[in-house]
């Protein structure tokens, strides 16, 4: 069987290399079936910003501010993010498009996309770009949503205009306090056959042996 080649897509506060550490146990469930490629938001997340709740769990974040990175924020003037801050306009995603636009382009191409929190709520517009033909380089053939979430930012509302067609895995914690798993369910109507797996923890991406199963048989169409 064919690896799947996946791009990850990490969370607020997080980059590539901090997520690629909090996936390991995701890496080694999964190794036989797929190569994650990690890439890293073009956005620094400014210090003073710490009000909101980081995306990480046990209190281990990147190590350093400096590596903090972010997709988009919805505050402008802060420079800052909230799922639940409900804005007009936000700034510095269409430079992530951009991103993520290049990595296909050099590193890819990729079968599927994964992300987490800010992360998968990216990958949702990301596929929606990919259906309405806006972005010509992508050809992702499945998504991977982890504690995702639907942008309440007004101008992303296009985003869920028609549901998505790629085949998606939604992933989410019922203990989780970052995204809690009623803002991950709203987004599930954005996609035509969403596939739910969901953990009794918080906000992590789980690869404990009980979720193997539910990973492999959602990859095994794809191969």
């Amino acid at each position: 069987m064919a690896t799947l080649r996946v791009l990850c897509i990490h969370g607020y506060r997080q980059n590539g290399s901090s997520f690629r550490g909090k996936t390991g146990a995701l890496r080694k469930l999964l190794k036989k079936q797929v190569e994650l490629v990690y890439l890293s938001a073009p956005h620094s997340v400014p210090q003073s910003s710490g009000e909101e709740a980081p995306e990480k769990e046990n209190g281990s974040g990147p190590e350093g501010d400096e590596d903090s990175k972010g997709w988009w924020f919805s505050d402008i003037q802060a420079r800052s993010f909230n799922a639940q801050q409900q804005c007009e306009e936000s700034l510095g995603l269409n430079e992530s498009v951009v991103v993520v636009r290049e990595a296909v382009k050099v590193q890819g191409p990729f079968d599927g996309i994964l992300g987490f929190s800010q992360g998968a709520a990216f990958v949702a517009m990301l596929c929606s770009l990919q259906e309405q033909k806006l972005e010509p380089e992508f050809s992702f053939r499945f998504a991977i949503l982890v504690a995702g979430f639907r942008s309440a930012c007004e101008e992303h509302q296009t985003f869920y205009n028609t549901p998505l067609q790629i085949p998606s895995l939604h992933v989410f914690g019922l203990e989780d306090r970052v995204i809690p798993d009623n803002m991950s369910r709203e987004l599930l109507p954005s996609f035509q056959d969403p596939q739910v797996l969901t953990h009794p923890g918080g906000h992590f991406v789980p690869a404990a042996s009980a979720h193997r199963q539910t990973y492999q048989d959602f990859l095994k169409r794809f191969q």
